[in-house]
C-alpha cells in the first residue's frame, strides 16, 4: 500500500488525480512505499513547479484581460434592449433638448427595434431626437464609449440640419441595427457620403440644452447646455475654436471621418428649463 499526498498541482499523470479544477488544484499523489523519499521530494518539487508556473501563466493571462477591459469598456454593441427606452420617457427626453417654445411643436422621433420612428407629428421643422453613442467618433479620444449602451443626447435640429444632418443619425442607426461592426459602419457611412448624404444646407444648427443628457460615465454625464452649429470641414481657428477663455469648441467628432461635417460648439449658460446652467468648459 502507498500514502495519499495531497499539494497545489495542474499536472496530471498516470500517478495523479484531479480533485479540483479551481486555479489552485489539489490533487492526490499515490506514493509506493518502495519510493525513497529522496525520490518522492523529486516528484513533489517537479509538480509543485509545473503547478507554480501554470499559476504565473494563468495570472499573466488574467491581467491582460483586465488590462484590455480597463482599456476598451465597451468592446462591442450590447443587447438592443439596453439602448432602447421607454416611449413616452423617450419624447420627453427629446424634447427637453430644446426650449418648450421650440420643441412643443417639433417632429419627435424614437428609436425602435428596426430604426427612429416618428412618434409625434409636430409644425414648426424642428426635429427633436435623443442620439445614442454610436453617433460619437469612430477613433480617438471617446471613441471607446461608441458602444455604450447608457449614452443618452436628446437634440433639436433646425429645419436645416432636419434635412441635411439628421440623415446621418438615421443612417448610422440602420447600420447599427443591421448588426454591423464599428468598422463595417464606417465603410457603409463612407459610402452614404458618396452616394445619399444630401448637401449640407446653410444654417443647419441644434440645440442640446437637456438637463438629463448623459454623455459620459464620469461625474458629470450631462456635461452643459450647448448649442451646436455645422459647416463644412475647416480650419477651427477661423471661428477661434478651442483657444484659451474662447467659448467656442470644435466637436471631434464627424470632421470628414468619414462625414464631411464640423460641429462647432457654443455652450448656452443655462438649460432648456431656463436654469443656469454655469458649467465652463476645460
Amino acid at each position: 500500500m502507498g500514502r495519499l499526498l495531497l499539494f497545489p498541482a495542474t499536472h496530471e499523470n498516470n500517478r495523479t488525480s484531479v480533485i479540483s479544477s479551481a486555479p489552485f488544484i489539489c490533487i492526490g499523489l499515490l506514493i509506493p512505499q518502495e519510493e525513497s523519499l529522496n525520490q518522492m521530494g523529486q516528484k513533489i518539487v517537479a509538480v509543485i513547479a509545473l503547478g507554480t508556473f501554470a499559476l504565473v501563466i494563468g495570472l499573466g493571462e488574467l491581467r491582460q484581460a483586465q488590462a484590455q477591459e480597463a482599456k476598451e469598456p465597451y468592446p462591442s454593441m450590447a443587447p438592443l434592449d439596453q439602448y432602447l427606452m421607454d416611449r413616452n420617457a423617450e419624447i420627453a427626453m427629446a424634447r427637453s433638448a430644446a426650449p418648450e417654445a421650440i420643441s412643443r411643436d417639433a417632429d419627435v422621433l424614437v428609436l425602435g427595434r428596426h430604426g427612429y420612428e416618428t412618434a409625434v407629428k409636430g409644425k414648426n421643422g424642428f426635429v427633436c431626437v435623443v442620439d445614442r453613442n454610436w453617433m460619437g467618433q469612430f477613433e480617438g479620444e471617446g471613441a471607446d464609449n461608441f458602444w455604450n449602451p447608457k449614452g443618452r443626447g436628446p437634440l433639436c435640429f433646425n429645419p436645416p440640419a432636419a434635412r441635411s444632418i439628421l440623415p446621418i443619425t438615421i443612417k448610422r442607426t440602420e447600420l447599427v441595427l443591421a448588426g454591423q461592426s464599428k468598422a463595417q459602419i464606417f465603410e457603409g457611412m463612407k459610402a452614404f457620403v458618396k452616394q445619399g448624404l444630401p448637401p449640407l444646407e446653410p444654417g443647419a444648427m441644434s440645440y442640446m440644452m437637456s438637463k438629463e443628457q448623459h454623455l459620459n460615465d464620469g461625474s458629470h454625464p450631462n456635461w452643459m447646455a450647448h448649442l451646436m452649429f455645422y459647416t463644412p470641414v475647416m480650419d477651427g481657428s477661423v471661428w477661434g475654436a478651442d483657444l484659451p477663455h474662447s467659448p467656442v469648441m470644435l466637436h471631434p467628432h464627424f470632421r470628414g471621418n468619414p462625414e464631411p461635417i464640423d460641429e462647432f460648439m457654443v455652450p448656452a449658460g443655462w438649460w432648456s428649463d431656463g436654469t443656469p446652467d454655469p458649467v465652463k468648459p476645460n
